[in-house]
């Protein structure tokens, strides 16, 4: 354990690296060498992308530089909801 870590963090940061969301993504365009291509692809309307709770702002970034733009983020798995 690194100095001035404590058990309580590391518990605490675990949990939140197993979580995963999903990104709704419109806009996204194809990779570089597709863009090249002197024939035009199909541009879907939305992409879904799963990404670990630690990257969600690395990812958030990466959609924005390949002009995508995010619709809806939500958990990949739903908390049960209670019943009553």
């Amino acid at each position: 354990m690194m100095l001035g870590q404590s058990t309580l963090t590391r518990a605490s940061s675990s949990s939140s690296n197993s979580r995963i969301f999903v990104y709704e993504v419109e806009g996204l365009r194809q990779a570089e060498q597709a863009e090249n291509n002197s024939y035009p692809l199909r541009n879907s309307s939305t992409t879904f992308i799963q990404v670990p709770y630690a990257r969600m702002n690395d990812e958030m970034r990466r959609i924005g530089r390949l002009g995508g733009r995010i619709v809806n983020i939500r958990p990949l798995t739903e908390p049960a909801q209670p019943e009553g």
